[in-house]
């Protein structure tokens, strides 16, 4: 499998140790859904509360902090063209996670950084892939997904 992640830190912590879980928990979350085939682009964006509070504001209309936001490059809008016979990876897009709120969350959650770290990113990868958790048949395919993911990597509550 070939993934190509891409990291972006606008905080000022150091988020060098963050990458690697995050790779970790990517490639998980790809060879579990069949694509160790695939040649695979994504970025992954280190926020603080105030930075994905404005994203949040700006394309979503939801003037509030959240923990994750994807941009997922394959939702395909009504008359878009595709480009076809060019041998391309697939870039799938951007994630962003907001620090902070991770670890207000793991806090209130009673578990680690480290899990709810990987827990958003497992959340991210699979918005990207198309996933969703809009109604309750969905919702309850993508936490199982993500519940696999962690769990094959024995990261645990």
């Amino acid at each position: 499998m070939a993934v190509d992640i891409q990291f972006y830190n606008q905080t000022d912590e150091a988020v060098e140790r963050y990458e690697q879980m995050i790779e970790r928990v990517v490639v998980e979350t790809l060879k579990q859904e069949n694509l160790a085939h695939e040649f695979i682009e994504c970025s992954f964006i280190f926020v603080d509360n105030e930075q994905i509070r404005e994203i949040n504001a700006n394309y979503r209309q939801k003037d509030a902090v959240t923990d994750v936001i994807t941009f997922a490059i394959e939702d395909e809008t009504p008359g878009e063209i595709k480009i076809q016979g060019v041998p391309m990876p697939r870039m799938l897009g951007d994630v962003f996670i907001s620090l902070p709120r991770t670890r207000e969350q793991a806090e209130r959650f009673g578990h680690s950084f480290d899990r709810e770290l990987s827990f958003l990113a497992v959340h991210g990868c699979l918005h990207l892939l198309g996933y969703d958790h809009l109604v309750k048949e969905e919702e309850e395919i993508m936490f199982a997904k993500q519940e696999d993911v962690l769990n094959a990597l024995g990261i645990r509550r």
